[in-house]
């Protein structure tokens, strides 16, 4: 197994209402599904590959003392006073970091409790060896679900297309991204501070980090999952009876 440089954080996005689900209580991320908390199986993986609590920054909002009653002191907190994107959620949590921190994982906490420590330790030194100022991780899934789609155009551009902007033919692409990256800290950050808002949802998506990357001919990859079911995302409740049956199942086995 690939071992863990010293020099990466971790962000994990964990401020979502969970709307779709009716969370009124709890942050969508604290569902239990096998018994626990969603977040807490992705939480587990990351200390289980080396990564100690001064590494890693949840970003919290709904219902943040939910999260804070579950975890106690785990683990770093930064909070999202306002619901303004993705992108500015892993800004917010990068700030926290120790200063040390070069390279920066940023994770879904509603969609990562099947990856592997393996999965991720390659991603991570895949980034590392590359030289990139990002790497998206992408998977290839057979009933797609309302998610941005992976554009691979003929002339070798890639772009992310945001599910609010896909055409009915984009809509039929199985590669979706995963919205896990990693990021060159340094560049995140100080490109962030430029970063213009999504036009249909007035906030700052991770997908134009990609644009951006492109816009100034930086470097970037984007990596297919191996084994498409370690993603899981939780958006609607038939996903979350589903992934409570998988982790039932493995706990079975």
């Amino acid at each position: 197994m690939k071992t863990l440089n010293n020099d990466i954080g971790v962000v994990i996005l964990a401020a979502g209402k969970g709307t779709r689900l009716n969370c009124k209580d709890v942050p969508k991320v604290m569902l239990k599904i096998g018994g626990r908390a969603i977040v807490s199986y992705i939480i587990q993986t990351l200390f289980g590959m080396g990564f100690g609590k001064d590494r890693i920054a949840v970003v919290v909002g709904f219902q943040k003392e939910k999260v804070r009653e579950y975890f106690g002191d785990s683990f770093i907190y930064a909070h999202q006073s306002e619901q303004l994107g993705t992108a500015h959620a892993a800004y917010i949590g990068m700030k926290t970091l120790p200063a040390n921190i070069k390279d920066v994982l940023v994770i879904g906490g509603d969609d990562s409790a099947f990856y592997t420590q393996e999965m991720l330790l390659d991603f991570l030194d895949k980034h590392k060896k590359s030289g990139v100022v990002l790497s998206l991780l992408t998977a290839e899934i057979a009933n797609t679900p309302n998610v941005g789609r992976i554009v691979r155009h003929p002339d070798g551009m890639i772009e992310i297309i945001e599910k609010e902007y896909l055409t009915e033919e984009q809509k039929k692409i199985k590669e979706i991204s995963t919205g896990t990256f990693c990021f060159d800290r340094a560049w995140f950050e100080g490109m962030f501070t430029t970063m213009p808002k999504l036009r249909k949802l007035g906030e700052y998506g991770l997908p134009t980090a990609v644009a951006m990357a492109r816009e100034k001919k930086l470097p970037l990859q984007f990596i297919k999952l191996a084994n498409p079911d370690e993603w899981f995302g939780v958006n609607t409740l038939e996903e979350f009876e589903e992934a409570n049956k998988r982790k039932n199942m493995k706990h079975e086995t």
